[in-house]
């Protein structure tokens, strides 16, 4: 069993990549937090698919949230001040509210501040990098 909770975010996403420097820079969780492009997503639970899909956490014990609960999950694990809005987003309705703004913002996050337009385009359709070839 892990230790530690794992983040993962699309890191050929110049949103979530400036997302995730946020989490890491001022809420600062308790976590590991890396691309699901260099995770082994198999032992986390969890498929490229979902990953792609949305932001991950999966926990030690092999349960993954994804979305606007993976964000809650983040906030809660931060603790301080953070843990409050986290355990707001847990309750309904806020929950489903949250969802739909998760949803929203993550269907769009080629127009967010920091996204580029590779942000919408499939993983199975963006251009290789040298590194990935």
């Amino acid at each position: 069993m892990r230790p530690l909770s794992v983040l993962i975010y699309d890191g050929d996403c110049a949103f979530c990549t400036s997302s995730v420097l946020f989490a890491e820079r001022y809420v600062r969780p308790r976590c590991e937090i890396t691309p699901w492009q260099f995770a082994d997503l198999d032992s986390l639970g969890t498929t490229r698919e979902r990953a792609e899909y949305e932001l991950l956490w999966a926990t030690p014990t092999g349960v993954v949230h994804g979305g606007a609960q993976a964000v809650a999950k983040l906030l809660l694990n931060a603790g301080r001040g953070w843990a409050v809005p986290g355990a707001l987003l847990t309750l309904p309705p806020l929950r489903w509210i949250a969802h739909g703004v998760y949803r929203l913002i993550a269907n769009h996050r080629q127009r967010m501040p920091g996204g580029t337009p590779a942000c919408a385009v499939p993983a199975d359709r963006r251009p290789q990098s040298p590194a990935s070839s």
